[in-house]
């Protein structure tokens, strides 16, 4: 039996936010922290500096979440105006806090310049509400409980709001509300269309309990495959988690990738640190994207050599040894040519592994033999090749990333 979950709405307030001035980061930071802790997120709004939409939308919030929490517009200049809106919407008042004020005088008591009239009139807060400090910043947060609902109002400052969310908010949000046990798992599937692996399993998605719920997650020709569970109890829920995991497994079989929601380079390179080993990579058509996802891991030194953006012909054959009769014979894109590619920085970077791609990313540039979206790609070891051909579509960007993807799958089954 599953306890009900507790929902949560964020509401963003600021101009810049609507005009895309800035990016909205709080709410997606947000939305992880209170998933980990057993809270149901139901809506992101955002609004302008305008009273009647925010009203509007709180109003609205409150017909479908039990907490409200909002971000942004309590700064001390006149276009925030989150607080009086919030005073008026609760019929109050604002009056003086001294601890408030004090917690401004203690941020700037080494900048006593910085505290004018604008920055004291911080310590003026709503009656009704429970006032907890910032520790990091001037304006409070406020806290308002009506008809069982909780509304809480706190900075837009990211590491402003991360402070409170994490000290403050949640923690009291836990003690107030019984919230459930929440668990995801991801399975990541290569090799079907969206559609087609969502006819694959059918039966056994339909077969779920009620506590779980499945999301598809396509990416790069990689979907996930998201399981998310809600009950009372771990070991239950756990046990009946791990259950449906290993029948979609029997399912699928080797489709499934990773029983993760982990990047394939981070992967990849989890494998190529346990082994010892190192890879390098020969880029043609994906640029030296190989190399920028292993090189955006920390510690990746630990198992990546280099990289050759073999991108010319005279490259690849200067540098990767690429023999010229090969390349005239075959052209770039093909198999004798990535296979060469593979075994030349290998050889060149003195690696165990290598990796290799050469294709056609479009959007011109293709052949009725080869057309755009053709990508040959090979992976080697000192005594095993692997090579395979893709065909992926007509869009530059998507054929980048998709070829990229499948190579590192490539490496991940020579490994």
């Amino acid at each position: 039996m599953s306890t009900k979950s507790v929902k949560i709405e964020i509401i963003t307030i600021g101009d810049e936010i609507l005009i895309g001035q800035i990016v909205d980061t709080n709410s997606a930071w947000m939305a992880v922290e209170l998933n980990k802790s057993g809270f149901e997120l139901v809506q992101i709004t955002s609004v302008h500096d305008d009273a009647l939409q925010i009203v509007e939308s709180l109003e609205l919030a409150l017909t479908r979440a039990d907490v409200v929490l909002f971000t942004g517009g309590i700064g001390p200049t006149n276009d925030d105006i989150t607080k009086q809106t919030l005073t008026a919407f609760f019929g109050t008042e604002l009056v003086f806090d001294e601890s408030v004020y004090q917690n401004i005088q203690r941020l700037f008591v080494n900048r006593p310049n910085v505290m004018n009239e604008l920055t004291k009139a911080q310590a003026m807060v709503p009656a009704n509400c429970t006032v907890i400090q910032n520790a990091v910043g001037t304006a409070p947060i406020t806290w308002f409980e009506k008809l069982g609902k909780v509304i809480v109002s706190m900075p837009g400052v990211p590491y402003e709001m991360k402070r409170a969310m994490s000290f403050e908010i949640i923690p009291r949000l836990q003690a107030q509300f019984q919230t459930p046990v929440l668990l995801y798992k991801t399975v990541q599937v290569y090799g079907y269309p969206e559609s087609a692996l969502a006819i694959k399993i059918a039966d056994w998605e339909n077969a779920l309990p009620a506590y779980i719920h499945l999301a598809y997650l396509p990416n790069s020709g990689i979907i996930k495959l998201r399981l998310s569970g809600l009950l009372d109890n771990m070991l239950e829920l756990e046990f009946g988690m791990n259950q449906q995991v290993d029948k979609l497994s029997q399912l699928l079989g080797s489709a499934i990738v990773a029983y993760e929601d982990i990047p394939m380079e981070q992967l990849v390179g989890s494998l190529l640190k346990a082994q010892g080993k190192m890879v390098a990579t020969a880029e043609s058509c994906t640029g030296g994207n190989i190399a920028h996802l292993f090189t955006s891991i920390p510690g990746s030194s630990e198992f990546f050599k280099g990289s050759v953006v073999a991108y010319a012909n005279d490259v690849k054959e200067t540098v990767l040894q690429v023999l010229p009769d090969v390349l005239e014979t075959h052209g770039a894109v093909s198999r004798e040519v990535v296979e060469q590619m593979a075994e030349g920085v290998r050889r060149l970077l003195k690696s165990d592994f290598a990796l290799a791609t050469s294709g056609i990313a479009g959007p011109t540039g293709g052949t009725v033999g080869k057309p755009v979206g053709t990508v040959w790609m090979a992976a080697c070891s000192a005594d095993k090749m692997l090579s395979r051909v893709y065909h992926f579509g007509s869009l530059r960007e998507q054929n980048i990333q998709r070829a990229t993807q499948a190579a590192l799958l490539l490496l991940k089954e020579l490994l």
